[in-house]
């Protein structure tokens, strides 16, 4: 019997870990999606749909057999795993035209790659290389700017965490100064 709380005490970070796993965008495209009650594959998910207004993946670009393009909403996506998303069964993709509330956004066609990005005071930091997902909630949690060589000798990517956005436009995201001056006399706080 202590043998057995003792495993599941173990096992408790594990699974707290996975829960809160980010993903990074190529992990969300060109995913199968599987169905629960067939055990088969029902589609492809070929891109997300991101709402531009608060950083959400709402859905995504799906290809069936043999069928043109559908929609796959985050909402009826039961789980993530390794082989892709699975959801209840194949009417879980839909028609665009069906999905009225998100029309709006899919007219927009978002897209986060190659987005540039910017400081409130016009400094141009490079354009958007990638992004990490909460898998759980969809929201995009993390941005990835890839920065020109003259300006990032190293190659990394400077990321951007989503509270730091002021506002996002079709040509460009604004974040706050990253830069921001300390007075040489300010006390450090204990």
């Amino acid at each position: 019997m202590r043998a057995s709380k003792t495993a599941r005490f173990l096992m408790l970070p594990y699974l707290r870990y996975t829960r809160l796993m980010l993903q990074l965008s190529g992990m969300l495209i060109d995913r199968p999606v599987l169905s629960l009650r067939t055990g088969t594959q029902v589609g492809t998910a070929l891109a997300p749909i991101i709402n531009p207004n608060n950083l959400k993946v709402e859905g995504f670009w799906c290809k069936a057999d043999r069928r043109r393009h559908l929609i796959l909403v985050s909402q009826d996506i039961r789980d993530s795993l390794p082989q892709g998303f699975v959801v209840n069964d194949a009417d879980a993709l839909t028609e665009p035209g069906e999905l009225v509330r998100l029309a709006p956004i899919v007219r927009l066609n978002f897209q986060l790659l190659g987005k540039a990005v910017e400081t409130t005071s016009g400094h141009k930091l490079g354009k958007v290389s990638d992004y990490a997902t909460d898998i759980d909630s969809m929201f995009i949690k993390r941005l990835y700017v890839a920065q020109p060589l003259y300006k990032n000798f190293s190659g990394s990517n400077l990321g951007v965490d989503r509270t730091q956005i002021v506002e996002i436009t079709d040509r460009k995201i604004v974040i706050n100064d990253i830069d921001a001056k300390v007075p040489a006399n300010a006390h450090a706080v204990a």
